[in-house]
């Protein structure tokens, strides 16, 4: 047995916190559980003693600490510690888990179950167990399929190592959760104080000059390249060096309905839109760059492109069918990569490059003139109810202006008119929630957890509002003093659930008698007076001269230090 200084009274909950501060866990994100009662010891002890430990935030819904992990997770890039309740509190926060190995956010989540329901020596943990809260197999097994890594810790000497083995699995690419089943028999039981080796951010991989040289050497030769990305902004470095890779090529960057972060200026003339459709038959080289799922249906092949794959895990392990059509692979660090092949851009064929940036201006043009129009025609826009949500996406964008503003963004039918007219221009400026609609309150509360000095803004529709724990989530907002704006962009219907219905069945029975079920949120009240108990600043808008004004009064109150809500009534 290792040599170590015994620590009076530590035991398991000891083990535990002093794994997460050695993991460089800033916060430990608990849904409450009765289990965790030595973990809460201590940290009273250490609060008490003045010895270092990871903050501790109290919070009453396992999607709410798991969602915030989350948000946090995407703007600080490390791994926290998550706690939830048994198997049951695993379980309802499983969408959210799956949601954060979706976005790449390292986390390590863990539950715990009595192993000995109350027949084994020393303190009783309870009949709970026995009667109804265990899970045949544990509750690693049911993490496995949503997380990268999921086991048990089955000695508490053991435990703190465990806990720095699944930071270190979380963090490396693809970065994502690790779970593991703390036994409350191993929380309870006296550990020898031997602590772990706090850890270090993982190594950069790279891509050898034989990999890149041909590569580049490609793109020299191509007439037409592009660049399709879908996450190149959630690395590290990743937004400024694919920056850098483009204007040193002249090739312009597509950010396909598929990107889910913000990943490159949209008011850069490199910036082509969101459409890959034009290019499947004109380009002839096709750079994916943190792409993981870039043609839809999967069958649907470029014409003539070669298809060249920049992505650190390229094939990535948790999606069921990935097609990617790739001739080459480069697979190391991204912002590396791009930042390589950058410094390679020379001898280009001044002629073909001119060409294709003038293409792409007439290109860029065409779109600001049409996002223009666009929104011309919805400030104009008379005999609706309701404001068209293009106008409230572009005052939104005109009130964020200058503000180093971060949205996230849980909308479906409105998501591409948000990144469209917000044109979020700066790293880490927009993220889309991932992996199942009800996160994006607590999504956003982590990601202003992390960004305390930069306004966040949730854009959210109203079928969305209804699936967050809501409550939970204001109560979080409030605690913890992390002041959000919230756009409900509210048609009172689940609009493309009624879509789909159409779309599936144009000619069926309910186009012809107009009984469109599973879609109608006319029935709920305004989702604005939600908030009213919480003491936060509410708006009801309906007519589009209210907008700008009251969406003026929410910002000034989320600037203020309270959570503003605006629930907008849209035409569509």
């Amino acid at each position: 047995m290792t040599d170590t200084t015994h620590t009076p009274g530590a035991d398991g909950g000891d083990a535990l916190v002093t794994a997460f501060n050695a993991v460089g866990a800033d916060y430990i994100f608990c849904s409450s559980g009765s289990e965790w009662a030595p973990v809460w010891e201590s940290l009273a002890r250490r609060h008490r003693d003045g010895l270092p430990c990871p903050q501790y935030l109290d919070l009453t819904h396992e999607t709410v600490a798991v969602g915030m992990a989350t948000g946090y997770g995407l703007i600080e890039r490390r791994p926290q510690g998550v706690l939830l309740h048994a198997a049951p509190g695993l379980l309802q926060g499983s969408m959210a888990v799956h949601g954060a190995l979706l976005a790449g956010v390292p986390m390590v989540v863990s539950s715990s179950e009595s192993t000995t329901y109350g027949d084994g020596p020393g303190q009783d943990p309870g009949g709970q167990w026995y009667r109804n809260l265990s899970i045949v197999g544990g509750p690693h097994q049911i993490a496995q399929p949503f997380t990268k890594w999921s086991n048990e810790a089955a000695s508490v000497h053991t435990l703190p190592t465990m806990v720095t083995r699944a930071a270190e699995l979380a963090w490396r690419a693809p970065a994502g959760p690790a779970y593991l089943n703390v036994p409350l028999e191993i929380l309870l039981e006296e550990w020898d104080g031997r602590e772990a080796k706090p850890i270090v951010k993982p190594g950069s991989t790279h891509s050898s000059p034989e990999e890149v040289d041909p590569v580049a050497q490609l793109i020299r030769e191509a007439k037409n390249p592009v660049v399709v990305t879908e996450t190149a902004g959630r690395e590290a470095g990743g937004f400024e060096a694919l920056v850098a890779f483009a204007e040193a090529w002249n090739i312009p960057v597509v950010e396909p309905d598929s990107a889910v972060c913000g990943n490159f200026p949209r008011t850069h003339p490199l910036h082509a839109g969101s459409d890959i459709g034009p290019w499947m038959d004109e380009a002839d080289l096709i750079l994916l760059v943190n792409c993981r799922a870039p043609f839809y249906p999967p069958s649907r092949r470029p014409s003539k492109a070669t298809v060249v794959v920049i992505d650190e895990v390229p094939q990535r392990p948790h999606i069921a069918y990935q097609v990617l059509f790739a001739d080459r692979y480069l697979e190391g660090n991204v912002a590396n990569t791009l930042r390589q092949l950058a410094k390679r851009a020379k001898d280009l064929d001044e002629t073909a490059v001119a060409v294709r940036v003038a293409a792409q201006e007439a290109r860029f043009a065409a779109e600001q003139t049409a996002i223009t129009q666009a929104e011309t025609k919805a400030e104009g826009a008379e005999g609706a109810e309701g404001i068209d949500p293009v106008l409230v996406a572009a005052t939104l964008r005109k009130l964020l202006d200058g503000t180093n503003g971060i949205v996230v963004d849980e909308t479906i039918t409105h998501s591409r008119v948000v990144k469209r007219h917000v044109q979020t221009a700066d790293p880490d400026s927009y993220f889309y929630v991932q992996g199942g609609l009800g996160q994006g309150i607590a999504v956003a509360l982590g990601v202003k957890l992390a960004a305390r000095e930069r306004p966040v803004v949730l854009t959210i529709g109203d079928g969305a509002f209804t699936y967050n724990p809501v409550i939970q989530s204001y109560d979080a907002s409030k605690a913890y003093e992390l002041p959000l704006l919230i756009v409900v962009f509210n048609n009172r219907v689940y609009k493309s659930m009624n879509l789909n219905h159409r779309r599936f069945y144009p000619e069926g029975a309910a186009a012809d008698t107009g009984e469109w079920l599973g879609t109608d949120l006319h029935r709920l009240p305004r989702l604005a007076a939600f908030a009213e108990p919480f003491g936060m600043h509410t708006e009801t808008v309906d007519a589009p001269e209210a907008l700008a004004p009251a969406l003026e009064r929410a910002l000034k109150a989320v600037a203020e230090g309270t959570t503003a809500v605006v629930d907008v009534l849209v035409t569509r």
